[in-house]
C-alpha cells in the first residue's frame, strides 16, 4: 500500500488534448515543457504508457503505443514498394518511423527532414527507446528544414518511398496538408515507389480525412486509406493513406523482403496488412464512393 500511495502522490496532474469540445487526458508527472521556434513541446511520464512527447497540447507518441501508430505508417510502404534504397520521411522527429524504416537492410539512403531540431534533441534525451540505434546508423541523413521546402526543391523521382508523419494541420505542419504539397511528393516519388502519410481521426477529425484522400486520389493514380487503432490519440482510431503511382502495390507486401526482421514487430504483419485495406467501416466507405 506504501508504494501504490507513493504512486499516487507522484502522478497526480492531468494532461488533455482538447478536440471538438471532447477532451482525451492521460495523468502523469511533467517532466519538461518548452517553447521552441515553432510550437510547444512537452514531455511527461506516465503510468500507463511510460513517457509521452505532446506538441502544442497534442498528443504525439507513448513509449509503450509508439508503434500501433510507427508500424501502421511505416510498413505497409516500405514492403511493398519496387525499390527501398532512398528513402524520405518529413517530420518524424521523434525517431520512431526512423527506427522503423531502418530495420531494412535495402533501405542505403534515409532523409529526415525536420523542422525543429528540439523535438529531435529532446526525444533522444528522454524518448531515447523511440529512435534506439537508429540515430546512430550511417544510412540517416537529418536535415533541419522545412519539409515542405524540401519537397518543392528535391529533383523528380529522387526517391523510392515518402513518408509524412506529421503532426496535425496546425503550425508547423500545415503545409502538409495542401494539394500543392501533394503534387510536389508525386513529381519526386520514383515509378514504383509509394507514397505514405498518417491522415488524421475518421472519427474526430473526418472532414480532414476525406479531404485529405479526395487531393490525394485526384494526384495519385492509385491511393487507398488504412484505419487502425492508436489508443492515446482523440478517439483511438486513426488512418494512413497510401499513394502510388504505376499500381497498387500497397496491397501486396513482398514476404522475403521482411522475412528477417518479422520479429521486430508488435502490430504489422503480411496478414494484418493484406486485411487492414480491406476493413473500411460501411460509414466511411459510404462518404469516400459517394
Amino acid at each position: 500500500m506504501l508504494i501504490q500511495d507513493l504512486y499516487r502522490k507522484i502522478f497526480t496532474t492531468w494532461f488533455d488534448e482538447y478536440q471538438n469540445e471532447t477532451r482525451y487526458g492521460i495523468k502523469g508527472k511533467l517532466i519538461i515543457t518548452e517553447q521552441s521556434n515553432y510550437q510547444k513541446i512537452t514531455i511527461i511520464e506516465t503510468k500507463k504508457y511510460g513517457k509521452a512527447l505532446l506538441l502544442d497540447n497534442c498528443w504525439m507518441t507513448t513509449e509503450k503505443e509508439e508503434k500501433s501508430y510507427h508500424e501502421s505508417l511505416v510498413h505497409p510502404a516500405l514492403s511493398t514498394a519496387k525499390e527501398i534504397r532512398k528513402v524520405l520521411i518529413i517530420g518524424g522527429g521523434d525517431g520512431g518511423a526512423v527506427r522503423e524504416c531502418l530495420l531494412y537492410n535495402e533501405v542505403k539512403h534515409l532523409d529526415l527532414v525536420e523542422i525543429d531540431n528540439r523535438v529531435i534533441e529532446l526525444c533522444q534525451e528522454y524518448l531515447p527507446g523511440l529512435g534506439g540505434i537508429a540515430w546512430e546508423d550511417p544510412r540517416l541523413n537529418i536535415k533541419i528544414k522545412d519539409g515542405v521546402k524540401w519537397v518543392m526543391e528535391a529533383k523528380d523521382q529522387s526517391y523510392d518511398v515518402i513518408i509524412v508523419d506529421g503532426s496535425d494541420p496546425k503550425g508547423p505542419a500545415l503545409g502538409l496538408f495542401n494539394k500543392e504539397f501533394f503534387q510536389n511528393c508525386h513529381r519526386i516519388l520514383k515509378t514504383g515507389g509509394v507514397f505514405a502519410t498518417q491522415s488524421e481521426s475518421p472519427k474526430t477529425f473526418l472532414n480532414i480525412h476525406l479531404e485529405m484522400l479526395k487531393i490525394i486520389r485526384q494526384i495519385f493514380k492509385y491511393a487507398e486509406p488504412l484505419y487502425g487503432n492508436v489508443p492515446i490519440y482523440p478517439s483511438g482510431y486513426w488512418s494512413w493513406i497510401f499513394a502510388t503511382k504505376d499500381k497498387p502495390r500497397y496491397l501486396e507486401p513482398i514476404p522475403q523482403r521482411t522475412e528477417g526482421i518479422k520479429t521486430e514487430f508488435n502490430i504489422w504483419s503480411i496478414n494484418w496488412q493484406r486485411h487492414a485495406f480491406k476493413a473500411m467501416p460501411a460509414y466511411l466507405e459510404k462518404l469516400i464512393n459517394k
